[in-house]
This record gives C-alpha cells, sequence and structure tokens, in this order.
C-alpha cells in the first residue's frame, strides 16, 4: 500500500491542554508515543493533481504542527480511483496496515460518479466504520454530496448516508469534504472535480478543527490507559 508519513515528534502539550479546555479536567500527563492519524479516501485526499507536498495529508499535518499538535504521526492510506468496496477490500486483507488513533474516511465520491446504489455504498461504509469503533478508533467522516444530475430520488437517498452512519456509530461528521472549494474555479483543478493546491487548504482549514477535537479526546484516553 502507497502510503505517505508526516511525523511529528516531540511532546502533545498543546494538544493535551486543548483537550482540558474542551472537556473541562486538567490533563497531568502526555502520551509517550505518537498518536496515529490515518486518512482513508480517495483521489480527494490522496493529492491527485497537485504539487508533492501540497495535497491533503501534508497540509493537514502543517496545520496540526501548526496548532501545536506535534505528537501525531498523520498516514495517508488514500488511494486514488477507490469505490467504498475497494478500500473495504483494502482494510479486510491488509487490517494492521490501518490502525490509527483517529481515521479520517473520506470516501464515496467515485461511488456517486459511477451510479453505484446507495445502499451499497451505505453497506460498505456501515462495514468500515463497525471496524473502527470495534477497535475503539475515533471516526471523523468526510462526506460526500451527489451530483443533482443523478436526479432527486438518487439524491436524496445518497446524501442521507453520511449523517445516518454517522449517528449510528457516533462518528463526527464533516458533512461535505470538499466544501468552500467545489464550485469555485480558483480553489479546483480544471476537472471541476478535484480541490488544487488552495482548494486543498480551504478543505484543510475547514475539517481540521473537527480532526483537533477527536485527536484531543484520543490523547486523553491515551494517558488514561497508561495510568
Amino acid at each position: 500500500m502507497a502510503r505517505e508519513i508526516f511525523r511529528f515528534g516531540a511532546a502533545l502539550g498543546a494538544a493535551i491542554a486543548l483537550a482540558a479546555s474542551i472537556h473541562g479536567s486538567p490533563a497531568r500527563s502526555q502520551p509517550s508515543s505518537p498518536l496515529k492519524l490515518l486518512i482513508l479516501g480517495d483521489s480527494l485526499s490522496s493529492g491527485l493533481g497537485v504539487p508533492e507536498g501540497y495535497g491533503f495529508g501534508p497540509a493537514l499535518a502543517r496545520r496540526l504542527r501548526a496548532d501545536g499538535y506535534r505528537n501525531v504521526d498523520v498516514v495517508n492510506g488514500s488511494m486514488a480511483g477507490d469505490t467504498t468496496a475497494d478500500a473495504a477490500t483494502r482494510l479486510a486483507s491488509t487490517p494492521q496496515d490501518y490502525d490509527a488513533d483517529v481515521v479520517i474516511v473520506e470516501l464515496g465520491g467515485n461511488d456517486m460518479l459511477t451510479q453505484t446504489d446507495p445502499a451499497v455504498v451505505a453497506r460498505n461504509l456501515d462495514w468500515i466504520l463497525d471496524g473502527y469503533k470495534k477497535r475503539g478508533t475515533r471516526v471523523v467522516i468526510g462526506g460526500m454530496l451527489s451530483k443533482p444530475e443523478l436526479g432527486f430520488v438518487y439524491n436524496v437517498t445518497f446524501d442521507q448516508i453520511y449523517p445516518k452512519l454517522a449517528a449510528r456509530w457516533g462518528a463526527s461528521l464533516y458533512p461535505f469534504f470538499l466544501a468552500g472549494a467545489f464550485g469555485n474555479p480558483a480553489l479546483m483543478q480544471e476537472d471541476h472535480i478535484h480541490p488544487n493546491a488552495a482548494g486543498v487548504e480551504r478543505i484543510v482549514a475547514g475539517i481540521a478543527p473537527l480532526v483537533e477535537r477527536n485527536l484531543a479526546v484520543a490523547a486523553r484516553r491515551r494517558v488514561a490507559e497508561a495510568r
């Protein structure tokens, strides 16, 4: 599996401090080993079409470091072209490669573009989320919206997949992964599907606070388990 790892080592002091500020209890220690943040997605998060170092993985890693999350390994397990079925197959074949403290699940766009039955998409994502929840992984869902030209019934059925699954599994939902970039020519590549480098930065700015809240919770749990 082709993966990028962006490692920032030292302390997670700011992350722990943020956890304390959000949840109201003081943090007295820090995790001794890095938290692992996995990105499980398709070409939208794999960095397709943007210069090396400017895709979603490295851009998010830079944002986390700037915000004080310095003891986090950001692992990009996204594969261009993947459908939800492809990602589920990868997980089933080598589950150890996809373990994480926090995972961003950004999938479904390719299913939508090929008009895959939303019930199939939901079933595949449900299986992925079930596995992560059983392992105690914090989950952030990067949602997708269907194209209007696919029709009202498909739009409604597909678009309901992500909020329903987030509610079912207690996952954090970022409703539309491309929010703020999609539809803006200055932030999208010429194909009007993938974000350019500026669009990636806009996506990171939107989703980062949600990711950071989950990292803070994961850090608190790691500290508690080590006591």
